[in-house]
């Protein structure tokens, strides 16, 4: 075992006596010492209930023969940290989350990991350890918060943001807002959309990390905590029959992971992560492979923002492996591939079946043949831009407009809620990609004002940041090369003309060649928003967002 290397032999007393000095008998330490990282937290509702978790997980670790070592990890919570400077710090999270996991766990000599996480960058920045690190691990997630019915209607933390923008454009009065801020996050759990964190959460099942069930099962409900039990006892398991990360994740498993996150209509933040999780793994993602599998796998949920469902009712409809269930009857899946049930993805999926079919859609009627998301390329993004194609209205699909030219998120905010943006108007922010930002900032605040003052339908936006996996209506995001490594982003003009076909793939700036390259010779760059601190050191080392914006050696 890993661990002897910090308890047997007789050079090891010293170490021994540490252990023993937090409680530890002899008997414990004669057995595998697992990690149980745990990112609970009084900062993120999310994660405010992962310490109920983490004790079932090390019931089930015991339970099995095993000793629970547990360490925390830090979580940023998107929606707290939005429109303001916080955001810059939540992808550049991720990177944090995973270095830290790598110490710990080497630094004391850890035999096997149990990673408990829930929100945006919390779950693939474990994943991204578990990848790095090739010990046997398991994520076992907080599961999603609960969405309510209030006046008819059911609320997610997207309806707030929305109502914002509602109310500045004087379509609902500022006590309405009330009833709606109360009960939208009506408790625990990671907000209740399709949005980035129940995407990476579902997405989990699909690489054969987690257990059936972790990306939908409530976070109050009792099986949460009995599927907590089951990862602990299963994570013994993996460790007896030295089953690690890369036994499990392979190319084929990724086409996987892309197949369920076209037919979910996952967020577009997901581009971002596998694409990490993978250089991990010692695997590339090619965007141009996206749009290759979004143009073969048909788009069987209309979750939230997309539609009216939300997590819940995936659960209650069959779940994740429901839907890959449908999937595999088309032969959209590799089903040959091993998890960490120790049984392969066909076997997991084999007992399963859609419980409900105006949830997840039969597979021969779906929403769109194409998938939910979709990679544009042009003049504007040579190496690409991403959209939730799920989410734009069919009217925006195909759009043509002037630009209007933002430095910032703060600046398109002012504009939006100045009544400065007309209809058939291409917002454009620049200068917020992952060296720009730097940390590539969501930005739900601009698209939710602009579709809280009903703009969604005659409006699009493009950034070189990225769009939260709340945001609905033609956003595009991931815009790459970003503007500040001088991408043609960043020579856009007020009145330019753009051209976006979402169902071609195409996002263009009608300026000549000639125009452009005598624009990019012109250009400087300016100076960096953030020169001091993580922020600083990030932005130095971050690639680009068409690769996952991991950090360069």
């Amino acid at each position: 075992m890993r661990s002897d290397n910090v308890k047997k032999g007789l050079e090891k007393a010293p170490h021994r006596s540490l252990f023993k000095a937090m409680g530890l008998t002899d008997e414990e330490l004669n057995r595998p010492l697992i990690g149980v990282v745990n990112a609970k937290s009084e900062v993120v509702p999310g994660h405010v209930h992962l310490d109920k978790i983490a004790e079932a997980v090390k019931a089930g670790i015991r339970t099995a023969g095993g000793t629970p070592l547990e360490f925390p990890s830090i979580g940023v919570c998107d929606g707290i940290a939005m429109g303001h400077i916080g955001m810059k710090y939540s992808l550049p999270s991720r990177e944090l989350i995973a270095d830290s996991i790598e110490s710990m766990t080497l630094a004391h000599g850890l035999d096997a990991l149990v990673l408990v996480p829930n929100c945006d960058k919390i779950v693939p920045g474990m994943l991204m350890a578990a990848a790095r690190l090739d010990i046997p691990a398991i994520i076992m997630s907080g599961g999603p918060m609960l969405s309510i019915k209030k006046s008819g209607r059911d609320l997610d933390l997207n309806s707030v943001f929305e109502a914002v923008g509602a109310i500045q454009a004087g379509k609902m009065e500022a006590e309405q807002i009330r009833e709606i801020e109360d009960h939208a996050c009506p408790g625990c759990g990671s907000c209740s959309g399709m949005f980035t964190a129940n995407s990476m959460n579902c997405l989990s099942e699909v690489l054969g990390m987690a257990l059936p069930g972790n990306g939908t099962v409530p976070a109050v409900y009792a099986e949460r905590i009995r599927l907590a039990k089951m990862a602990g006892m299963q994570i013994m398991d993996l460790l007896e029959k030295n089953m690690k990360p890369s036994d499990i994740l392979n190319e084929k498993t990724f086409e996987n992971a892309l197949t369920v996150d076209m037919a979910l209509g996952c967020s577009t933040n997901s581009v971002l992560h596998l694409p990490a999780i993978a250089h991990e793994a010692g695997i590339a993602i090619e965007l141009d492979n996206i749009n290759e599998i979004s143009g073969r796998t048909p788009n069987l949920c209309k979750l939230a923002p997309a539609g009216p469902h939300h997590i819940q009712e995936l659960y209650h409809a069959g779940g994740v492996q429901a839907v890959m269930n449908e999937l595999s009857k088309k032969g959209l899946l590799h089903l040959e591939l091993d998890t960490v049930t120790g049984r392969t993805i066909g076997e997991n999926i084999s007992h399963t079946a859609v419980k409900d079919y105006n949830i997840i859609r039969p597979i021969d009627k779906p929403y769109s043949v194409t998938g939910g998301i979709a990679v544009l390329k042009g003049n504007i993004a040579p190496d690409g831009g991403v959209v939730k194609r799920s989410a734009v209205a069919e009217d925006m699909l195909v759009h043509k407009g002037p630009a209007r030219i933002f430095e910032s998120e703060e600046s398109a905010i002012q504009a939006i809620f100045g009544g400065q943006i007309n209809k058939g108007d291409v917002v454009v922010i620049r200068y917020e990609g992952p060296k720009g930002g730097p940390g590539m900032r969501e930005m739900l605040s601009p698209t939710s004002a602009i579709c809280g003052m009903g703009l969604d339908k005659d409006v699009a936006l493009i950034t070189d940041g990225r769009f939260s996996g709340a945001t609905r209506g033609a956003a595009i995001g991931h815009v790459s090369p970003e503007a500040m490594e001088g991408g043609p982003i960043a020579i856009l003009q007020e009145g330019d003309m753009i051209s976006i076909n979402i169902t071609e793939g195409t996002l263009n700036a009608e300026l000549s060649q000639e125009e452009i390259d005598k624009r990019l010779a012109a250009w400087k760059a300016p100076e960096p928003k953030i020169k001091k601190g993580y922020l600083s050191r990030y932005a130095k080392i971050v690639t680009s967002a068409s690769t996952g914006a991991v950090l360069s050696n």
